[in-house]
């Protein structure tokens, strides 16, 4: 059975959009995951296909409508996680992912306007997920990351089967920097360890950039890896008792 992508959104014809390309539609294509798109829209009781209304208690903008995105999700419920893109939810980290690759799917709800009537989290069992601190205009291009994310570890989907495996945030560190051909571009050359031959070397270089690189752009990375105790306040690695 393939992973299967359900989105419920004001905008289906953004589907699969950039995932129809690359990997992940060349996976579409072979069967490996599925993405149906669902219009909340055709879940509207009115003449005028309503799907939001104004805030109570006031306030700019508009909410969308707990009774019309439930009988969405009612209607297309099939038993995969179900998750609402929006700027207060848990934030969006590699571990999720990789729970919700190895599942059968994920439901996805795709925020507008000011976003849900708060009741439908409450009566339906539907989690909330942030995918950064910034505001786009709707969940849909936060959909199509959270699936991308997803998609590229399904079995079979990457080449290499490290590719997964040695990336950013997999370890808890950021990666390390990458080099190739020519040895020599407008006088800078790669590293003389990436060069030598030494795998020992070149892995414990690798180790030690990732560790380098997490501590100077991500603090708050590094303050959460096991590593960062086992340095000094200087940043150097504090040595072991049998050194």
């Amino acid at each position: 059975m393939s992973w299967s992508a359900t989105i419920l959104t004001l905008y289906p014809e953004m589907f699969p959009g950039p995932l129809g390309a690359a990997i992940a539609g060349r996976a579409l294509a072979e069967g490996r995951w599925t993405c149906t798109a669902h219009n909340i829209r055709d879940h509207a009781t009115d003449k005028h296909r309503s799907v939001d209304d104004t805030p109570a208690g006031g306030g700019p903008g508009m909410v969308l409508r707990a009774d019309v995105v439930a009988a969405a999700f009612d209607a297309t419920r099939n038993g995969t996680p179900a998750y609402a893109l929006t700027p207060r939810g848990r934030p969006l980290t590699q571990a999720l992912v990789r729970e919700l690759a190895a599942g059968p799917g994920v439901t996805l709800l795709c925020g507008r306007f000011e976003g849900f009537d708060e009741r439908l989290f409450e009566a339906r069992a539907i989690q909330e997920v942030s995918i950064g601190d910034y505001i786009l205009s709707g969940g849909e291009t936060a959909a199509l990351v959270l699936l991308d994310a997803c998609v590229r570890l399904l079995p079979g989907v990457m080449g290499a089967p490290l590719s997964g495996v040695e990336e950013s945030f997999e370890s808890g560190l950021l990666e390390h920097p990458h080099y190739t051909r020519p040895a020599q571009w407008e006088g800078l050359a790669i590293p003389e360890v990436l060069r030598s031959g030494d795998h020992a070397k070149v892995a414990a270089w690798r180790l030690e950039r990732s560790r380098m690189d997490t501590r100077s752009r991500r603090p708050d990375l590094w303050q959460r890896h096991p590593d960062a105790a086992d340095q000094s306040p200087s940043g150097a690695r504090r040595p072991n008792k049998e050194e």
